[in-house]
């Protein structure tokens, strides 16, 4: 389990990352999580990254076309963009499912292509990415989204300081802004500062009302390797309570996250907290959910193994 927790953690990418008896928890019944499976096959543009709730879920192929699986249960916002067109914004309604149609209009304005052409850079060039990020928030002086992207190429590129500054521009332009508070929770972590990232993770969830996948992930991680630390000096009581934590912020990051491809790592993640914990069924509640949302992905034979494992250790017991 050691290994496969490093693995995730590192797959994840993340910069980061009431006490009880775990022989007690043994046999109990979990309640099995209910994710509403729902799938939207939404078309626009060709290469058009698709956000659900602040979420990317992708890009749409040659077609214009992309296959949102696992959507939740509710109404969710949706926000599509691609090069070249204005970015577009409405909401998926409770009862939203099949085909979804997005139409895009081309847009004229600099800082929005300069944005874009930032954000493209990021995978390939971090340095020109936030040249044009910088580029982008000159031509708008306000474009809160521009700043947040310009600290997240700084902070990949190890100047943490000119990324804070970024961050407090983003905030001057948006108080409220649940996405920076979270990157700058990341960057506190990256700097061992965790009493700074705990709280600015916090803040990022109370400003998105308690929807920031991404604070959540950030600090259910953080709990999980003070968790880990605090078991190899021996604390076990305190390893459970830390693992308890973790738990209280993996749930609604992966229900938030819902068919999204970070999701996939999160929620073995997830499962494996409570493998730890030695709470088996919940651990095989939470891998039977992830393989009715993602019953395709390359992992969902080694989410099966792991259910195996576990009814064979309970049966053991």
């Amino acid at each position: 389990m050691f290994w496969r927790s490093c693995v995730f953690t590192l797959i994840l990418g993340f910069v980061l990352p009431g006490a009880f008896s775990a022989s007690a928890q043994k046999g109990k019944t979990a309640s099995k999580p209910t994710a509403t499976i729902r799938t939207i096959v939404l078309t626009t543009e060709p290469d058009a990254s698709v956000w659900i709730n602040g979420v990317l879920w992708g890009t749409t192929d040659e077609q214009g076309k992309i296959t949102l699986r696992g959507v939740p249960a509710g109404a969710h916002g949706l926000r599509v963009r691609a090069d070249g067109f204005k970015e577009a914004t409405q909401t998926i309604s409770a009862v939203q499912k099949g085909d979804l149609r997005v139409n895009l209009t081309k847009t004229t304005d600099e800082a929005e292509l300069t944005f874009q052409q930032a954000e493209k850079a990021t995978s390939d060039d971090k340095n020109k990415a936030a040249e044009l990020y910088r580029k982008a928030v000159k031509l708008r002086p306000a474009y809160a989204e521009a700043y947040v992207g310009l600290a997240r190429a700084l902070a990949d590129l190890g100047e943490m300081d000119a990324a804070h500054e970024a961050i407090a521009g983003a905030r001057k332009a948006r108080p409220v802004y649940p996405e920076a508070s979270a990157v700058e929770g990341r960057l506190f972590k990256s700097e061992g500062d965790e009493e700074k990232a705990v709280e600015a993770f916090k803040r990022a969830v109370r400003e998105g009302k308690g929807f920031q996948p991404e604070a959540n992930t950030g600090l259910a991680l953080l709990y999980k390797e003070r968790a880990e630390s605090a078991g190899v000096s021996g604390d076990f009581q305190g390893e459970q309570q830390l693992y308890a934590e973790a738990v209280k912020y993996f749930a609604p990051a992966v229900k938030q996250l819902g068919g999204a491809p970070d999701a996939v790592i999160v929620y073995q993640l997830y499962g494996l907290v409570f493998e730890k914990m030695e709470k088996y069924r919940e651990a095989i509640a939470v891998y039977e959910d992830f393989l009715r949302i993602f019953p395709d992905t390359s992992e969902a034979s080694a989410v099966q193994s792991f259910i195996v494992q576990l009814k064979k250790q309970m049966a053991e017991q």
